[in-house]
């Protein structure tokens, strides 16, 4: 794939920050919102609710996820190739991302908004560790919403089903779906290690700033392996 630029119009861009950590300034960075062709989006995507987590005492203290499932053990590396979530009828192809030249991170080209994308130096989905899936919330290239556009509206005990290019299915219960400012962006929750099959699925919300032409917050989906 080609890979979209870094910075420019879009904001501050990714940086890596060793083999797998990315030290995320603003997801916007490489283009992860394709509408500088219009004014406003329209129409504007969901948002995750202010207390998008589980009461305290929804959360099993064992195992930390919310009763929806049990984590299981992890699976061996391969590439993802499609994602798939029920609730907001997501069914697409996941391309494989890297880091461009100067250390940013890839996103899908914005001709190809309706694909998510996997970025690769961190684990796939279904090994230990978070694996990391990110795409747009919507393109003007593509005319409107894109792969991510209903991303706000899951809710804890949604599931996200990853398949692989050895023939598996990783199947991710949602935790959480929270709403960040991108300066706030939580890196190491998303980047971080974990000893569970994790998965972080990520794109753009919050208020559209009509002079910047982005969203200002990112809306990140965390989600456990148990299946």
């Amino acid at each position: 794939m080609t890979a979209t630029p870094a910075g420019g119009r879009h904001g501050k861009p990714w940086r890596a920050a060793g083999a797998a950590v990315v030290v995320i300034l603003a997801l916007v960075g490489a283009g992860m919102v394709g509408v500088s062709m219009r004014t406003t989006p329209e129409p504007r995507p969901p948002q995750p609710l202010a207390q998008a987590g589980p009461a305290a005492d929804a959360i099993d203290p064992d195992t930390g996820l919310t009763g929806h499932g049990l984590p299981v053990a992890g699976l061996d590396r391969a590439t993802p190739t499609t994602i798939a979530i029920p609730r907001i009828e997501v069914d697409a192809p996941i391309m494989t991302l890297g880091t461009n030249p100067d250390g940013t991170v890839q996103v899908p080209p914005l001709e190809q908004a309706l694909n998510a994308g996997w970025y690769s130096p961190g684990p796939s989905p279904g090994e230990i560790g978070n694996a990391v899936i990110v795409g747009h919330v919507d393109s003007a290239k593509v005319g409107g919403p894109a792969v991510f556009f209903e991303l706000g509206a899951l809710r804890p005990g949604d599931t996200v089903t990853v398949s692989r290019a050895d023939g598996s299915r990783a199947t991710f219960t949602v935790e959480e779906v929270k709403s960040y400012p991108k300066a706030d962006f939580p890196t190491e929750l998303v980047y971080g290690p974990n000893d569970r099959a994790g998965l972080r699925v990520v794109t753009c919300g919050g208020q559209f700033d009509q002079d910047a032409k982005s969203y200002v917050e990112n809306v990140i989906v965390f989600a456990t392996m148990t299946g």
